[in-house]
């Protein structure tokens, strides 16, 4: 069976007559019936989900000043905030215990694969952006659209999430002031919306969103103020912390662990609740790890991209654990995990050590962190939006910039609502959850990204020569262990590789979803889980061992992520679990928001996207070409006739 190349119109093919775009499905189905016109109903349906942004667009050629150090220092700003000052009491009480020193390793391994991904990713555009804007001219208008719409949600969720942080940690000071008016005022009984609308978080980012709409720039200084004085209050928790560490509250004995009230704090030691709990505090915890990923949109400032942007990400990220690893375990050393705060650990843990002046001291810094952090949460935002509007995705009004104060007012201010509005009526627990799905996700999807693109054909060898496809099952065996020796990409080795990573991501769910669901059994040695987990571990291998086989693309990179396709699938392997982990209405939610985004793409997005109207417009010249050729040779032969 053979088809022909991806866009004969393109490579000359006019036989139709007018243009391929006047071949409609009706007329393949007059055609070659059903089968026709669903093949070629199949195809437009590919190309309008494919469509790419042309590279050269909008480049900006940047200055070249950041050094490693100045790349490591923007990592550890953007990501060393709410995991710090809140997280680590809600995991260790919650999920981990003790072992959420283990949650913050388990997720940084992860943070530092979707790093590597990320790095690559960027490399590949020559222009700075974000994973937007990579998979727009990478891989095609679909994902890019998917990709951006969970940019969204990361910086909207993010920004509602430190919000409701600092909020909260102000009321613990407060001696819970806030709260306890506002319940008092304005309950909400809901068990799945806060206790009542937090209107200090919604001001606080209403008004955070009005400076930036109105041309007020984030300053640098400030940030790394904050910053500075963030590291130094988490050494000054660690070393205060560590005089009045004992090591007996990591082996507190079942009999001791309280029971009351209804609630179980799992069976004590240092992972009271088990392997189960230690991954899905890993899942929470990938929270505090989420902002390290500008670090890789930097690289068209970076010195030298190809080493400082991955030892940046791997460093920013050491950086990061380790304050997390020493906060965190100091925390649990100082008193028992079950008597941990969840949303003020510090205070909390001063107070009862009879320090009350240390935990206002912890506080500064806390605020500054969460103060940073917000920034780091809101700035982008508007950015993301223009983007997706001005490639007419999104509704053109979302972008449209203001003349006086040269910012996208509407797009900010719609943004802030949103924001403010949900951190006002849930908490800070479903916030996290949501954050930290809409993120997995996103960097599962430039990790597969990676696969397909190291494996793509280039272009040069795509418009040199018009290669039909041809299937048959001797081939695509053949091609799966590439018996043949292919050295560069084919067009089905290309098109192999798509299916395969598709798979490796079904393969994957089955894997991960049966320890998840049945990690006891598993353990136990039951005959059922057990041939279960045999049997996607081997799909798994498989699949990577038959992309491995495949010839790999010639195109040179600024940085490529070494060990492909093993480090890119155990990176999405990893993501795949930790979103398993979260419950079932953190999905549900996403499930909305995702539904919502598709929505727009079908309605909107796909009929105004500015790729579709640049197509439109080379078929006409291309058309206004072709009838201008046969005007001009049926003048001639009228002219030579006559």
């Amino acid at each position: 069976m053979t088809f022909p190349e991806e866009n004969t119109f393109i490579n000359g093919d006019t036989s139709r007559g007018r243009g391929a775009r006047a071949y409609t499905v009706t007329q393949a189905y007059t055609d070659g019936g059903i089968k026709a016109g669903a093949a070629h109903a199949a195809r437009l349906t590919y190309d309008v989900l494919s469509r790419r942004k042309a590279a050269e667009e909008g480049v900006a050629r940047l200055a070249r000043v950041l050094s490693a150090l100045d790349l490591t220092a923007l990592g550890v700003g953007s990501t060393l905030g709410v995991g710090v000052y809140v997280l680590a009491g809600d995991v260790a009480k919650n999920y981990a215990g003790p072992a959420v020193v283990l949650s913050f390793l388990l997720a940084a391994v992860a943070s530092v694969f979707a790093g590597l991904c990320y790095a690559e990713f960027g490399a590949r555009v020559p222009k700075a952006g974000s994973a937007y804007v990579y998979s727009y001219v990478c891989v095609g208008e679909f994902i890019a659209f998917i990709i951006g719409w969970n940019l969204i949600l990361e910086y909207i969720i993010g920004a509602a999430s430190v919000v409701k942080a600092l909020s909260e940690y102000l009321d613990s000071l407060l001696d819970k002031a806030i709260s306890s008016k506002l319940y008092e005022w304005m309950p909400m009984d809901s068990p799945h919306l806060a206790k009542y609308p937090d209107l200090f978080a919604f001001t606080v980012v209403m008004a955070f969103s009005v400076a930036l709409a109105f041309g007020v720039k984030e300053s640098t200084k400030f940030n790394n103020f904050c910053t500075g004085v963030n590291l130094c209050v988490v050494l000054f928790v660690i070393i205060s912390g560590s005089f009045k560490a004992d090591t007996k509250n990591w082996r507190i004995p079942a009999s001791e662990v309280p029971q009351d009230k209804g609630t179980n704090f799992g069976s004590g030691g240092f992972a009271p609740y088990g392997l189960a709990g230690i991954i899905k505090g890993a899942a929470v915890c990938f929270y505090g790890f989420i902002g390290f990923d500008c670090v890789a949109t930097a690289g068209e400032e970076a010195k030298r991209p190809q080493k400082s942007i991955p030892f940046a990400v791997v460093a920013s990220l050491l950086v990061v654990f380790l304050a997390y690893c020493g906060v965190s375990s100091v925390l649990t050393l100082m008193i028992p995990y079950y008597m941990q705060d969840e949303k003020a650990p510090f205070p909390y843990v001063y107070d009862q050590l009879g320090w009350p002046w240390a935990k206002y001291a912890v506080s500064v810094g806390a605020i500054c962190a969460l103060c940073s952090s917000l920034l780091g949460a809101v700035f982008p935002l508007p950015r993301i939006i223009y983007a997706m509007s001005s490639d007419g995705l999104l509704f053109q009004f979302m972008g449209k910039v203001s003349e006086k104060y040269q910012t996208p007012l509407v797009g900010t201010m719609v943004a802030g609502f949103i924001t403010g509005t949900l951190a006002m009526i849930f908490e800070l627990k479903q916030l996290i959850h949501m954050m930290s799905i809409g993120t997995l996700l996103a960097y599962s999807m430039v990790a597969s990204c990676v696969l397909l693109l190291r494996y793509e054909r280039s272009q040069s060898v795509h418009h040199r020569a018009a290669e039909p496809l041809k299937l048959s099952l001797r081939g695509v065996v053949r091609q799966l262990v590439n018996l043949d020796g292919h050295t560069a990409p084919t067009r089905l080795s290309s098109s192999m590789v798509a299916v395969l990573v598709t798979l490796y991501g079904v393969w994957c769910l089955v894997m991960m979803n049966s320890i998840n669901q049945h990690g006891d059994a598993i353990l136990a040695g039951e005959a059922g889980p057990v041939t279960t987990l045999a049997i996607g571990t081997v799909l798994v291998v498989a699949t990577l061992c038959a992309i491995s086989r495949q010839p790999v693309s010639e195109k040179k990179l600024a940085f490529s992520v070494p060990l492909v396709p093993w480090l890119p699938g155990v990176s999405i392997l990893i993501n795949v679990y930790l979103m398993l982990n979260l419950d079932y209405l953190t999905w549900l939610r996403f499930a909305v928001w995702i539904a919502a985004g598709l929505l727009i793409y079908i309605t909107y997005g796909a009929w105004h996207s500015s790729e579709r109207r640049r197509t439109l417009d080379s078929v006409q010249l291309a058309e206004l070409h072709n009838d201008s050729q046969t005007a001009l040779l049926q003048h001639n032969l009228q002219h030579t006739l006559g």
